[in-house]
C-alpha cells in the first residue's frame, strides 16, 4: 500500500509535508511526490507493484483544477 498524507493549513507547510513523506518512506519507497495549491498540501508515496510508466502522483483532471492521491 502507497503512503498518503496531506495538510490544510494556511502559509508555507513544505517542511512538514515532506517530513511525512520521509516517515511513510517505507509505505512507498520507489518515489515521492508534493503538491499544494492554496491551502492544500498533498505528499504521496508510490509503491509500485505494478510498474506503469503513468502511475505517478498526484493526478489531475483536464483543467488541473482538481488534484487527487489514492492508492489502488
Amino acid at each position: 500500500m502507497c503512503g498518503i498524507s496531506g495538510i490544510i493549513a494556511k502559509g508555507d507547510q513544505r517542511a512538514h509535508i515532506k517530513r511525512m513523506c520521509r516517515l511513510l518512506h517505507h509505505r512507498g519507497p520507489e518515489s515521492a511526490s508534493f503538491f499544494h495549491k492554496n491551502a492544500t498540501w498533498l505528499g504521496h508515496n508510490r509503491l509500485r507493484i505494478i510498474d506503469l510508466h503513468t502511475g505517478d502522483q498526484p493526478i489531475f483532471n483536464e483543467d488541473k483544477s482538481i488534484a487527487i492521491v489514492f492508492n489502488g
